[in-house]
């Protein structure tokens, strides 16, 4: 009797789509089957979940412990990506490097450790985007943010990203690159322009216009090196050679002259003056139309973190500025740790509710609190609204039974309070029964 022919050759020619379509058909007959992939797919739905738990927290935790959560995070990824899932990583993987990148501006990471991580949390989320990628306008947006208005990390290579990014992300980049070095004679955007537009030669292939991009730097061994190395790898051997002869030869140039120091802006002095939100956002506006956000806005968050930790109102100004910087994120983030006044969490708990219930429930909870202590009628009318409010948190959150246990422990603790409990059922929400009734 012959053995069975070895189908994966021939699977292997198969594109993805058709893959999926002959799996699917057979899992409908085949029980097992369907059973074993459900479990596959709910396996990577709870890493994935947790993994984003993780992140929740790990912004409360000391250097190490933040270390840690997050290179669990990170191997929770590359796990995925080596084996091949189908799910979506691109959102965990982009949320873990901007989270990395905006706790680098926190804490003291002399060890490099952190630092360590957002290079590998980088990579990991250029292979996420190459294994499903996401819009490409979006990710030549957030490229373009993290190169000119971030706080100089994390470093991107755009080669990394470009099967990602394709003709509709490149041509975004490179619209922006063009209309900065037309705009701005000198400074850091400028720097950063030319840094990309050689990047975008390298990706593009266009081996003309990378050799001239680097024929006009400054003479150096390591830029003539690079035009060697394009030139051989382009198949351009003799001009190779006769580059590498004329760079022996070149006489070494003075170095150039340091550039002149930029006057300090008016709006910087008003932020020193008075470090607010609202002169915080003046010095941001003025900074990124001149060019020089990128190192303005790290020392002036640094000062706003600096007051936060000292005082709820100051905690209040950093959250402002982080929302009039469209940083939701980071200023939930920074209203946690700094304890930022209720009336402020609240308000950020409202819109942070619908993509991460859960970690908005102790808010909801001390407004709660907050308003019986009050003692009012108008008080308990707005605690029980805030109640069905709590109740739908929970609901979202996968945590139901939870929230029956809350109301009854709150129930009893404040059963005295008639009008409260009438507010509460007014409200409809269903009163718990005491244990043992």
């Amino acid at each position: 009797m012959s053995s069975p022919t070895d189908l994966r050759p021939y699977l292997r020619t198969l594109d993805a789509e058709t893959l999926a379509d002959l799996l699917h058909a057979q899992a409908e007959r085949d029980p097992e089957l369907r059973q074993a992939l459900e479990n596959r797919f709910a396996t990577q739905g709870s890493d994935v979940a947790e993994a984003h738990r993780l992140l929740d927290t790990a912004v409360l935790a000391n250097n190490v412990e933040y270390a840690a959560k997050v290179g669990s995070v990170l191997d929770t990824l590359q796990r995925l990506l080596d084996a091949g899932s189908r799910a979506d990583l691109a959102p965990l993987a982009r949320r873990t490097v901007d989270d990395i990148s905006e706790m680098l501006e926190q804490i003291d990471d002399t060890s490099g450790e952190v630092a360590d991580r957002l290079d590998r949390a980088v990579e990991l989320y250029a292979r996420a985007c190459v294994a499903r990628p996401p819009d490409p306008e979006s990710l030549a947006a957030w490229i373009l943010e993290v190169e000119f208005d971030g706080p100089g990390w994390p470093a991107i290579e755009l080669a990394d990203f470009a099967s990602a990014l394709g003709e509709k992300g490149i041509a975004r980049i490179q619209s922006t690159v063009d209309a900065v070095l037309a705009e701005q004679p000198s400074g850091a955007k400028r720097e950063t322009a030319e840094r990309l537009r050689e990047e975008l030669a390298e990706v593009s292939g266009d081996v003309d216009a990378l050799v001239a991009i680097l024929a006009a730097k400054p003479p150096r061994v390591d830029v003539s090196l690079k035009i060697v190395r394009v030139l051989r790898a382009a198949g351009r051997h003799s001009e190779a050679i006769a580059h590498a002869a004329r760079a022996l030869t070149h006489d070494k140039k003075e170095e150039p002259p340091p550039p002149e120091a930029e006057p300090v802006p008016l709006s910087r002095k008003e932020f020193d003056e008075n470090p607010t939100a609202a002169t915080y956002l003046a010095l941001r506006a003025e900074s990124l139309e001149a060019g020089r956000w990128v190192a303005q806005r790290k020392t002036a968050l640094a000062r706003l973190r600096e007051l936060a930790a000292g005082s709820t109102q100051a905690a209040d100004e950093l959250v402002r500025a982080l929302l009039g910087e469209d940083r939701a994120d980071e200023a939930w983030r920074a209203a946690v740790r700094f304890e930022a006044s209720l009336p402020m969490r609240v308000e950020l708990a409202d819109a942070r509710s619908v993509a991460h219930p859960a970690e908005t429930i102790p808010v909801y909870r001390d407004h709660v609190e907050e308003l019986i202590t009050r003692k009012d009628p108008n008080s308990y009318r707005e605690a029980a609204r805030q109640l069905r409010k709590l109740r739908t948190v929970h609901k979202k959150a996968g945590m139901a039974e939870e929230f029956s246990s809350y109301l009854g422990t709150l129930v009893e603790i404040h059963k005295r309070k008639t009008r409260l409990i009438a507010e509460v059922k007014a409200a409809r929400i269903a009163i718990p029964k005491p244990v043992g009734a």
